[in-house]
């Protein structure tokens, strides 16, 4: 009796698991016993002789379709249970919610080696290309013009309107040397290099004119104390800025063609030096420190470039730093800047006032910025914030982000350059991208160094970000001296010779860049140098070959296979065909025989015979 009301209780259960599945529409294909009531909710069916549930005679019911050849009195366990069908309803189906899938985003499903090596090859593959550099030094020079003048617009606005009633003015100005600049820049990747190279000693003539010209009182015009600038149809152009492109050209053709010969290199240090020296004394008399300073940059890059050695750039290098320290003490305003920096005057509303208020306007900036034209230092709290400290503004404006930013693209330009200039194999393109390159970085570093408070101020401006019409015209020449460069790379000349122009060559209509080849004088100096330096290690020249003496008289020559009288042995002595000539005899025997030299008879006397058809008739 426990057994069957167990089994009755588990019959039970399936009824409810049939009726919570009914969505499915899963039906029981077998009928079920129960305590005498159907059930109301499923959807067995029955009839009399499957489905009828009967009494037997001693009170127990049965099951007639599940008993079928099963004994009564035997388990539920072992009653075969009912089979589940189930049927296809397309309307349920399509309204039966569809579970969501879940999404697995652990590190172990992603191939992160494979990825990293995909990009590694990719960007490979990239810099293999001939024309990455030039495409990257023009990217570069968009990119800066454009932050630039936004930036300028940004940081000016205030002054701008203040004095002129204009928050436009000085980025009008700008934007007109900027385009000035750009055709500048359109301009070199034209003019073939020996046009430069030919100008060169009349540029930098020409420049050095300028500097004195503007010390004449009456021309030059006075600002702040300082006579720097020329004013040409409202335009203000500084004549220093001009000289260091002019020197950067000069120098790099004056030492192309030079050697380091000697302990001191007098060739690579005359006429450079003086002619240097020249300029810094006229660029401190206006006075501007600054630029003396990237003056004799400029000379020292040429100069470490060109291979002066180690001990005589050193003395150069140490008399710089004494030369720039007394320079910066002779004047009141320098000094107190100096003192400042290295704490000896603590004085945030006086000499520190600039560095002060330039550190408030990054530490305002945060991570992500203000926000552009959001700054609060341009409001006549940080001065020059157009010019000097425009980075500041960038700072505050656009954030730590926006600042590692503008580091970033400044080494990515130092990184491009120092490429440019290890392709090269033109010495005159090869010195002039690395003092370029050089200039950038140097002058760049010092101006954000000053800002950030890890050196003490100077007027270095941030190159082609700060405002300065003339600064401008003459970064935005440098950098297309730089890309005319990156088009004469080999590689470059080759891709650019072998097909018709097209893309970006196309639209600009570039000329085809011809490949370098060293002057006569050079081929005869390094022959020379080459000659000195095999003698100097203790080895014999290599001895002259002696010419073959002519015969005093020659047979008269036979039209034939063999035009001359001279026998051909096929592998001869040392591997020539062709034997010296020997008197012929008068007579030879008929019964002389020939056989190929052998290393058994190379001493014996060879026959000879008289004439050609002898010869091919033996």
């Amino acid at each position: 009796m426990s057994a069957r009301k167990a089994g009755a209780r588990r019959r039970s259960t399936s009824d409810d698991v049939a009726d919570v599945d009914e969505f499915v529409d899963v039906d029981l294909d077998a009928d079920r016993d129960t305590d005498g009531d159907a059930t109301d909710e499923g959807d067995v069916g029955g009839d009399d002789s499957t489905g009828t549930v009967g009494n037997t005679s001693d009170g127990t019911s049965a099951d007639s379709a599940d008993t079928d050849g099963v004994p009564e009195d035997s388990p539920d366990d072992e009653r075969p249970r009912p089979r589940r069908r189930r049927r296809e309803n397309p309307g349920a189906r399509a309204a039966a919610p569809q579970a969501a899938r879940s999404l697995n985003f652990s590190m172990s499903s992603v191939d992160v080696r494979g990825v990293v090596t995909t990009l590694r090859d990719g960007v490979k593959t990239l810099l293999g290309k001939p024309l990455t550099s030039f495409h990257m030094v023009l990217s570069l020079t968009v990119i800066l013009t454009v932050l630039g003048l936004i930036m300028v617009l940004s940081a000016s606005s205030v002054e701008g309107y203040a004095k002129d009633g204009s928050a436009y003015g000085m980025v009008t100005t700008q934007a007109i040397f900027a385009a000035l600049g750009l055709l500048l820049f359109y301009g070199t990747l034209k003019v073939p290099i020996r046009f430069f190279r030919r100008f060169a000693t009349v540029g930098i003539m020409v420049a050095t004119l300028l500097l004195v010209l503007v010390l004449v009182p009456g021309i030059g015009v006075t600002v702040n104390g300082a006579r720097r600038w020329f004013s040409i149809a409202g335009l203000s152009v500084q004549p220093s800025e001009l000289v260091k492109v002019a020197l950067c050209v000069w120098g790099a053709h004056l030492l192309a063609s030079r050697r380091s010969v000697g302990t001191f290199g007098k060739e690579l240090l005359l006429p450079l030096v003086p002619v240097g020296v020249l300029i810094c004394a006229l660029i401190i008399l206006e006075p501007n420190q600054s630029t003396t300073m990237i003056i004799a940059l400029i000379i020292g890059a040429l100069l470490w470039f060109a291979g002066l050695s180690g001990r005589v750039f050193g003395g150069f290098a140490i008399g710089f730093v004494v030369i720039a320290v007394a320079l910066a003490l002779s004047s009141s305003y320098r000094a107190a800047r100096v003192f400042s920096f290295i704490g000896r005057t603590n004085d945030p509303l006086g000499d520190g006032y600039q560095a002060t208020q330039a550190q408030y306007a990054l530490a305002n900036g945060g991570v992500f910025g203000v926000g552009l034209g959001r700054s609060t230092a341009k409001w006549n709290y940080l001065p020059n914030a157009h010019n000097d400290f425009i980075f500041a503004i960038i700072g505050e404006e656009l954030g730590l982000i926006g600042a590692l930013t503008v580091v970033g693209l400044f080494i990515l330009l130092g990184w491009v350059g120092m490429r440019i200039a290890r392709r090269s194999i033109d010495p005159f393109l090869r010195l002039l991208s690395a003092t370029i390159t050089v200039l950038f970085l140097v002058q760049a570093f010092i101006n954000i160094g000053y800002v950030i408070g890890l050196l003490p101020v100077t007027g270095i401006q941030l190159p082609i970000l700060s405002n300065g019409g003339t600064s401008m015209l003459t970064m935005l020449a440098m950098l297309g001296l730089l890309a005319t460069a990156a088009r004469h790379e080999p590689d470059a000349v080759r891709a650019l010779s072998a097909a018709r122009p097209r893309g970006l060559a196309r639209v600009l209509r570039l000329p085809v860049p011809e490949m370098y080849r060293p002057p006569r004088a050079d081929q005869l100096r390094d022959r020379l140098e080459r000659r000195r330096s095999t003698q100097s290690d203790g080895r014999r020249p290599a001895p002259a070959r002696a010419r073959r003496p002519r015969p005093t008289s020659a047979a008269p020559r036979r039209t034939g296979s063999v035009s001359s009288g001279e026998i051909h042995y096929p592998g001869g002595r040392g591997g020539s065909a062709r034997q010296s000539r020997r008197p012929r005899p008068e007579s030879v025997r008929r019964d002389q025989s020939w056989s190929p030299p052998s290393r058994g008879n190379r001493g014996r006397p060879r026959p000879e015979w008289p004439n050609g058809r002898e010869y091919r008739r033996r």
